[in-house]
């Protein structure tokens, strides 16, 4: 078929002048007041970093990270959302070529008609490209298909003096994994070529089970990973004693054709998610408490299937269940809610045993509670995932006992030689970041060295020393 242009006319015209805003994660917390621009070309993006002043620069999505990476408060916060074609795409390798702006959902509605689907997707479709690349993204996949860095083929990165540098795995790889992972701190990605994956449906066949505590989940896991690219369990985090862990596991591939029924196999390729709802920003703090999560949790659990049952499942419905909510982020109130993300080794299984416990007996009511597994770690100086069992849990930032909680759940991961994810952090210790990282002091001199003066700069990095 070979190559086709997707891209849209350029932009005309200046950016629109710069705005000052109050910025935060999504998960509401923390945050800070900065002069945001909006460029809409390179020429733009390299004269708003080279002219930062004092307090620096940072770019920013889709705001999806939970914490303060894409914040800067006193200084600029450069919003790459208008600066979203999708400028080439190669049908027979199935290799895109974006703007950092693009969103995944927008990859997903240009490329799935085509047989193509985004090579990684974490839980929401409305991350940027670069975003995904600053974060080094995860899935479900991670054991089958890695973090998204490594589907990355080049990039063009602007550094801190305005130049422009193209960097690949094999011609850079310092420069390259360094910004994977490397929450914007080494550059602007101006725009990146991507290896899409190949599917012959929209759709995935899903099997879900029922399980009765966290030992069968994590067998469940270990058994089925090796004949499925997906999976994840979705845990009960209040149950205790024997039912300590409980709840479901789903594992899955892309559907073919011949396991679509006969109505879908008309257009298996269709792609049309919208929210079914919106969520005003009226609801109180405190709404998501320990009596209402432990409600849902319970339903959820009695909804899923005792024994083994396959499904065709949609895009949205098996990856981005919450997406169907526009702004679901506000039923937690104005005081949010925190994500906690960590990985620790297999061999580690008692440490994430004890966690789990813990948070159980102590009520600490979490919303979602994913558990899945990790395969090998990519070379990023930064990137989250190892190999191990990775679990997140969603708390309301007004849990009784929660400062405490967290600390001694960060003790657990750095004993066990874990770590937390940069992407959900918004309260990690320096020290700690030193101690979970052992590339840390590595990535410190590659990105000195592309950014001498120190002017990509965030509230998280002040706050973690990075």
């Amino acid at each position: 078929m070979g190559t086709e242009s997707l891209a849209g006319p350029e932009s005309a015209g200046r950016t629109s002048p710069p705005t000052r805003e109050r910025l935060s994660g999504w998960g509401r917390t923390s945050p800070s007041v900065a002069e945001v621009l909006r460029p809409r070309s390179r020429e733009e993006i390299a004269e708003a970093v080279t002219t930062a002043g004092p307090r620096g620069i940072v770019a920013r999505g889709l705001g999806r990270s939970y914490g303060d990476p894409a914040q800067n408060g006193g200084g600029r916060v450069l919003d790459l959302t208008g600066m979203n074609r999708i400028l080439a795409v190669d049908l027979d390798t199935g290799q895109v070529v974006v703007e950092p702006g693009v969103s995944l959902h927008q990859l997903m509605e240009a490329m799935l008609p085509f047989g193509y689907f985004v090579p990684v997707t974490p839980g929401t479709r409305h991350v940027t490209v670069g975003g995904a690349i600053a974060c080094d993204i995860h899935g479900k996949s991670h054991h089958a298909d890695g973090s998204f860095a490594q589907h990355v083929v080049s990039m063009d990165l602007l550094l801190a003096d305005g130049g422009v540098r193209t960097l690949t795995p094999e011609s850079e790889p310092e420069l390259f994994w360094a910004t994977a992972g490397g929450m914007g701190l080494t550059g602007v990605v101006l725009r990146a070529t991507l290896r899409m994956l190949p599917v012959e449906t929209s759709r995935i066949l899903v099997e879900t089970k029922r399980v009765a505590d966290l030992d069968e989940a994590m067998a469940r896991m270990t058994e089925t990973d090796a004949d499925h690219r997906f999976s994840v369990a979705s845990l009960d985090n209040l149950a205790t004693g024997p039912s300590l862990g409980r709840g479901w596991v789903e594992s899955g591939n892309f559907a073919t054709v011949a396991d679509l029924p006969a109505k879908q196999r008309e257009n298996p390729l269709a792609f049309h998610p919208k929210p079914v709802a919106s969520m005003p920003d009226l609801f109180p703090s405190g709404l998501l408490n320990r009596r209402t999560i432990r409600l849902m949790n319970l339903a959820n659990f009695r909804r899923a299937p005792q024994n083994s049952h396959t499904h065709i499942a949609s895009i949205g419905g098996f990856f981005h269940p919450l997406d169907a909510i526009h702004d679901w982020n506000r039923v937690y109130g104005p005081a949010g809610f925190l994500q906690y993300q960590f990985v620790v080794p297999f061999d580690a299984a008692s440490t994430l045993r004890r966690i789990v416990e813990r948070v159980a007996v102590q009520r600490a009511p979490s919303f979602v509670t994913v558990l899945k597994r990790f395969g090998p770690a990519s070379p990023g100086y930064l990137s989250f995932p190892t190999e191990g069992w990775t679990l997140t849990y969603d708390f309301p930032t007004g849990t009784p006992g929660l400062p405490g909680l967290l600390r001694w759940m960060d003790g657990k991961v750095l004993e066990a030689g874990g770590r937390l994810y940069l992407a959900k952090d918004s309260r990690m210790s320096a020290a700690d970041l030193e101690a979970m990282y052992p590339r840390l002091e590595a990535f410190r001199k590659v990105r000195a060295a592309a950014d001498p003066q120190g002017v990509f700069v965030s509230d998280q990095s002040r706050r973690l020393s990075l």
